[in-house]
């Protein structure tokens, strides 16, 4: 019997077996770097749709280092039809010097018009932003087509530059530039909600949902003319309040991201501290006093206690930052983990789901939390923890840490 072709067959279904593992898609991209405390790159990608089958995508990329050279980076786009599939070479669009629409000290800003198929179920943009220095690779995604996205708003919100308006947030009596591409006008509706933190991550019980929600209709407004945000809450923007889409935007205080005062302060300290030390702090009639006496209680050493306090409040910063939706960041599940867990090591997405991996109890375990994806009018990324038991040991362990002091990322 002649061995050799079979042997050959052998080779060819181990070569192809290894390519294919090695076949990059959406959903095995580690996209851990858009959460990462050192990045040098904010990347958003916001899409505005046409017409059925068209879509204004506008590329935002913050410049979070300081005066970054755009030569330093090669930047690209690529349109899918599912998390799964190949990102092939011939899928990436570069994005050149002569694509930028605007240069500004914050931001490079990109937009493209890309149309698909009235068959098309699914298609997913990424935008890519590759450190040529040190190979980082940024990536951000977004639905354009997909089970949770209704529609995509025909409107888009400005800086006062005109850069497409890439946070989560804005602060209080700061002004925003609507700009439609049907519709002469916009309507707002807005709600004066504050939320409650959620449940650590062992806690399976289902959290509390508000009985009633308050909305007061601000009626229309006119494009192309800015708009004051006047007060706390979060407003939801319509250019057709009979359609299943619109833009939401988390109203805060004038210091957010950062912390506003001692009463929030004592708030945020609820992930690290015992119901009992929660409590007292909450009802000390001098909070400043009662903080400054719960930090040293904890590490036993003044200059340790600053430092704890620089850390966890950095950690809190970031995830208002990264995570504010209707709620600010901190009091999202994301932002939660993200406060008292660190960044995540790594970062995946499928189109259901997003999962965060670290390290776990010992140098060879490892430990996920799965983030599931909702849908809901007001937001298309909105993220829920599946919550179990077995978080219990790593939480307690990393919430020991950060009341030692000695919790660093």
């Amino acid at each position: 019997m002649n061995r050799k072709p079979l042997l050959f067959i052998l080779i060819l279904l181990i070569f192809s077996t290894s390519i294919a593992s090695a076949q990059k898609t959406l959903s095995t991209l580690d996209q851990s770097l858009r959460y990462s405390l050192y990045s040098r790159l904010g990347l958003k990608v916001i899409p505005v749709q046409v017409n059925d089958t068209t879509f204004k995508v506008q590329f935002v990329i913050e410049k979070i280092e300081e005066k970054p050279d755009f030569n330093s980076f090669s930047f690209s786009y690529s349109l899918l039809n599912s998390y799964d599939e190949e990102i092939s070479s011939e899928k990436v669009n570069l994005l050149t010097s002569a694509d930028l629409l605007t240069d500004t000290d914050r931001h490079w800003f990109f937009e493209k018009t890309i149309s698909l198929k009235p068959s098309t179920q699914v298609a997913v943009v990424l935008l890519t932003a590759l450190d040529t220095r040190q190979g980082d690779e940024y990536v951000y995604h977004t639905d354009l087509k997909s089970p949770f996205i209704s529609s995509i708003p025909d409107f888009g919100i400005y800086f006062s530059n005109e850069v497409p308006f890439d946070q989560n947030y804005i602060n209080i009596k700061e002004s925003l530039l609507f700009k439609t591409v049907r519709r002469p006008s916009i309507h707002s509706f807005y709600y004066p909600i504050k939320f409650d933190v959620p449940f650590p991550p062992m806690e399976t019980r289902p959290a509390d949902v508000p009985k009633e929600l308050e909305v007061i209709n601000q009626g229309d407004f006119f494009a192309n003319t800015p708009r004051e945000i006047e007060e706390e809450g979060y407003y939801f923007f319509q250019t057709d309040t009979l359609a299943p889409t619109g833009i939401l935007l988390k109203s805060t205080h004038d210091a957010f991201p950062k912390v506003k005062d001692w009463d929030e302060m004592i708030q945020m300290v609820t992930y690290i501290s015992t119901r009992k030390e929660h409590e007292t702090l909450l009802l000390a009639s001098d909070k400043k006093k009662a903080l400054d006496e719960y930090w040293i209680s904890l590490t036993r050493n003044p200059e340790t206690a600053k430092e704890l306090i620089r850390n966890y409040f950095r950690m809190v910063e970031f995830s208002n930052i990264l995570f504010t939706d209707f709620k600010e960041g901190w009091k999202t599940d994301r932002g939660m983990v993200y406060i008292v867990m660190g960044p995540p090591q790594e970062v995946n997405f499928s189109m259901d789901r997003e999962v965060w991996t670290y390290a776990g109890m010992d140098a060879t375990s490892k430990i996920k939390f799965t983030f599931v994806r909702s849908k809901t009018l007001l937001t298309p990324h909105f993220y829920t923890l599946n919550r179990s038991r077995a978080y219990q040991p790593i939480w307690f362990k990393n919430i020991s840490q950060w009341r030692s002091g000695r919790m660093a990322f």
